[in-house]
Formats: structure tokens, C-alpha cells, sequence
């Protein structure tokens, strides 16, 4: 330390558990019901008839993305890939192959659960109006239902898969790979 320097103090800190003066924010004072010199750990905790209605959030009945179980089930829905693990790949609704992991992104891989009755025009979010869908054919679709399936299959994105190129995404993804009951081979029984 140089000469004629003093330390420098450290400042107290505002935490409050050690400030036990500092004024409650206004959430704090609606929760505890008290004046704001009160701190934090001096008030009493809220009731859950108070915490229900403060922290109650409004449920939409038709949320705009499909909830998890609607997703599981329109994968479940989805054509199988024969010789491959169906909990990893699926056809989409244009016979596309698509794989479990990759979601909303552009490759060839990737798919979307898509709207059948887009959302903006009334569709709701249920397994009836979902459909996996290859997420390059899903972006180009849009909010349209007057395009054909041939219109929709020219905007597919092509790629020959090979059975060692999803040997290798599953084992990248997985640490395994895994065939479906139709894989044909041998069977030990």
C-alpha cells in the first residue's frame, strides 16, 4: 500500500438480510399487507387465499403452439420409418423423413408441428388439426390452405439419407442407435 492512501472500505451491502430497514417494494407491501418500514423478514407470510389470486395467470383455452402430450401424440401419429427406431424417425405428412431431435430448424432432417387449419384462421391447437410437417415445407406453407399436396411436395427439401448417415445423427444425438421391430434380420428367441 502506497503512503497517504487509505484502504478503501468496502459498502455495506443492500441485501435484506442484512438491511433490515429498507423499504419493501410494492409487491412486498400488497403480499404482507404492512407499512413500509417493515422489512422483508420481519412480515408474515403471505396467505395462499392472497398468493393464489396475485400469481393467478390467465389460461388460454387455445394456446397458439400445440402443448406437450398434442406434440407426442402427432409424432406418435406420423408414418414409421421401416428398419428405424419409431421414437426417432417418422414420416411427415408428405413423406418426407424427418428425426425426433432436430425441431424448427431449416434442414432437411427438421420438422415442425404444424396447423393443418392454420391458427390464424381458427385452428385450434388439438391432435386432430396437427400434422408433422418438414420445417422448410412448414415455413413456405405459411397461414395458406389453398396449396396442393404436389405444390406442397415441390417445396420439400430433397435429401437422400443413406442408413450409415442415420446410424451416425442417432449416435451423435443418442450415444446409440437403435433399430425398429421391422429392421428384419436375425431374431434370437
Amino acid at each position: 500500500m502506497r503512503p497517504g492512501k487509505e484502504p478503501k472500505r468496502r459498502s455495506r451491502s443492500s441485501s435484506p438480510i442484512r438491511d433490515r430497514t429498507r423499504v419493501p417494494s410494492k409487491l412486498e407491501q400488497t403480499l404482507s399487507g404492512s407499512r413500509p418500514s417493515v422489512s422483508v423478514l420481519d412480515r408474515e407470510l403471505a396467505t395462499n387465499d392472497d398468493a393464489i389470486t396475485l400469481f393467478e395467470t390467465n389460461s388460454v383455452p387455445n394456446p397458439r403452439s400445440f402443448p406437450y402430450s398434442v406434440k407426442q401424440q402427432c409424432w406418435d401419429k406420423a408414418d414409421k420409418v421401416k428398419g428405424r427406431d419409431p421414437d426417432r424417425w417418422r414420416r411427415d405428412a408428405l413423406g418426407n423423413i424427418v428425426f425426433r431431435k432436430l425441431v424448427g430448424c431449416p434442414g432437411c432432417l427438421c420438422h415442425d408441428y404444424d396447423h393443418i387449419l392454420p391458427y390464424s384462421k381458427g385452428g385450434q391447437s388439438t391432435l386432430e388439426n396437427c400434422q408433422v410437417l418438414q420445417a422448410t415445407v412448414n415455413r413456405s406453407k405459411g397461414n395458406r390452405t389453398e396449396l396442393s399436396r404436389a405444390e406442397l411436395i415441390q417445396k420439400s427439401s430433397y435429401c437422400r439419407v443413406s442408413g450409415r448417415d442415420m446410424d451416425l445423427l442417432e449416435l451423435s444425438a443418442y450415444g446409440n442407435v437403435r433399430r425398429g421391430q421391422d429392421s428384419g434380420g436375425c431374431r434370437i428367441q
